[in-house]
């Protein structure tokens, strides 16, 4: 019989259980969901026979919360939930935020800030050898020393800081069954040093195999230009087929990062998929008002993970590679069957993607057996003559969801890159996606518009985008379909100066609408952008990148993107008189504010 797995005692006997192979301990709510690494990562270890228990969101300031289960017969699993913990409590000004999606009722408070390091430190006080096992998305960007926006500050690897004994990077599947596999035949914890995907410590400098030694801790944090070209070398190694070990030295102790976990197939990805979760939260918490992240997950499909699309504000390139990864179409449709049994389940499925929705099949035949290539991107800032661009797949799989019995529509709304709709030779994709698979309005994320800014943030030409809103305006009239475009913008990016973010707004003020949502830059561990940020210049090239850290500065780009807003008058006032732009303050239909009053 399906069931939750057990989160106390009374759950474990239940059961029969005596003892948990692992307990799994997570910042976020319990939620038995695909979509959840540590419903995914749990599940995986039941399928291989591993008796795993959840201790979800414990209070950190009682060390009990952490013995609820006792003591695992294998170690504990820690991550900080789906979201890193300090992008979950802090706005890109460092406000505290008012709401947690991923808690009971959108309650926020319940994880720690750096929830990874908090919880391994409070379960090694209460289990002093039991080993620990961290991983997720928070303890994978921070595997070595990298740039903290928070505290404006370089920081260790997460490894030492937590006091752990492994780090699991990436998405994990095949790493975490080894390492189960390695201590259920009695190997030590700090013996588990060969498995792909993971970062361990040592003394000895001997014990990696052939490693490239990145800049040691102490000249990283004392030196930019050694901060970026340690970084250079990590983002030059991160595919399973051609990465390197790597070291990074901390006075006595070497952290350690094993190449990457090879990709999964599609079988084995189904496999990850079709495993047998709730596909809901845990039932102590309907009483608290559910668990809001779930709401707009719960009825959507991932279709695939990866992306070669090489946005350097995005942390997939570190975290889930370049390679696509799909899952096959009966996989799929499978899960869609399941969702139709579900009491709540309308006959709306709310997406079908992943990190980019049409991107179904690996960029080309080369990365088959070769892996990605180091020193280009796929996309940008042309796309490469040897892309695959075909829809057809993508296609063929949302049709055959169109047509299961008690489907009413099937929406598309994670990202989709226009440009890789706008180089397909045939318009099949966009004719479709407008048909079909719009709730009235598609959001897209064109990001900027200024072609500096653009490149800076590995971003197509906005006259790409423009040639895609053309079409799927043309598109949605020929079928008499009111349909809307509603933009992503970022302001205040690497690069981005005031007569960037000035041309920004008089973009959005020829598009002839405001947007309700835009997002000043936010520095996060993993990404390019954030080593631009952080050094001033671009570590793959060695060129200078401006910079906008000045608090005012970034209040301004921010509020010429909402121009038109009572409460941004004063901001964009201030940009524009900074900028000489007189031409916008005033009645004509190209200004963007009216003269202040005198």
């Amino acid at each position: 019989m399906m069931d939750f797995l057990p989160v106390n005692k009374d759950d474990m006997n239940k059961r029969g259980w005596e003892q948990c192979d692992f307990v799994f301990v997570t910042g976020d709510a319990y939620v038995d969901h695909s979509s959840f690494g540590a419903a995914v990562i749990s599940r995986l270890l039941e399928r291989y026979g591993y008796k795993v228990g959840i201790i979800a969101q414990p209070d950190w300031k009682d060390l009990n919360s952490f013995r609820i289960l006792g003591e695992p017969r294998l170690g504990f699993l820690v991550n900080s939930g789906n979201i890193d913990s300090m992008v979950n409590h802090y706005t890109t000004f460092r406000k505290r935020r008012s709401t947690d999606a991923y808690s009971p009722g959108g309650k926020p408070n319940l994880r720690p800030d750096r929830a990874v390091t908090v919880y391994s430190n409070r379960l090694r006080e209460a289990y002093k050898h039991v080993p620990v096992i961290i991983g997720g998305i928070e303890a994978s960007l921070r595997r070595f020393s990298h740039y903290d926006y928070w505290s404006d500050g370089v920081k260790r690897s997460v490894l030492l800081d937590s006091g752990a004994d492994l780090l699991v990077y990436g998405m994990g599947e095949k790493s975490i069954i080894e390492i189960a596999e390695a201590l259920n035949a009695g190997i030590p914890i700090e013996e588990i040093t060969f498995i792909n995907g993971t970062v361990y410590k040592t003394k000895d400098k001997e014990r990696p195999f052939e490693p490239i030694f990145l800049p040691a801790y102490d000249k990283v944090i004392s030196s930019k230009k050694k901060y970026g070209e340690s970084f250079k070398v990590q983002y030059e190694n991160t595919d399973s087929k051609t990465a390197k070990t790597l070291a990074e030295q901390y006075d006595t102790i070497y952290v350690v990062q094993n190449p990457p976990m090879d990709t999964l197939n599609m079988q084995e990805l189904d496999d990850v998929y079709d495993l047998d979760y709730m596909m809901d939260y845990h039932s102590m918490y309907k009483n608290s008002g559910g668990i809001p992240a779930l709401n707009e997950i719960k009825f959507s499909v991932t279709s695939v993970r990866g992306c070669f699309g090489g946005c350097n504000f995005c942390s997939l390139n570190f975290h889930q590679g370049r390679v696509v990864q799909a899952r096959s179409h009966e996989s799929i449709i499978k899960e869609v069957e399941k969702m139709i049994k579900d009491k709540d389940f309308k006959g709306y499925i709310h997406d079908v993607g992943g990190p980019t929705a049409n991107f179904r099949i690996k960029a080309c035949t080369k990365q088959e057996k070769h892996g990605v290539c180091k020193d280009r991107e796929c996309m940008t800032p042309e796309k490469c003559k040897n892309l695959k661009i075909d829809h057809k797949d993508y296609l063929e799989l949302l049709g055959k969801i169109r047509n299961v019995e008690g489907i009413k529509k099937v929406f598309i709304r994670s990202g989709i890159r226009y440009d890789y709709a706008i180089y397909d030779s045939s318009d099949a994709f966009i004719t479709e996606l407008v048909r079909h698979h719009v709730s009235g309005q598609l959001r897209t994320a064109p990001e900027h518009v200024s072609e500096s800014v653009l490149s800076l943030m590995g971003k197509p030409s906005i006259k790409i985008y423009n040639q895609f809103v053309k079409k799927f305006y043309d598109k949605s009239k020929k079928i008499n379909k009111e349909q809307y475009i509603v933009p992503y913008f970022i302001s205040s990016h690497p690069g981005s100066r005031m007569k960037d973010a000035i041309e920004l707004a008089e973009y959005i003020r020829d598009m002839g609408h405001i947007p309700e949502q835009v997002q000043d830059f936010y520095p996060t561990p993993g990404t390019m952008s954030t080593c631009m940020y952080y050094t001033g210049f671009n570590p793959l090239t060695g060129e200078a990148v401006y910079v906008p850290k000045d608090k005012e500065e970034r209040k301004m780009q921010r509020a010429l993107l909402q121009y038109n807003k009572k409460e941004n008058y004063d901001l964009v006032l201030k940009a524009l008189n900074k900028e000489n732009r007189y031409d916008l303050i005033g009645f004509g239909e190209k200004c963007l504010i009216k003269p202040p009053r005198k």
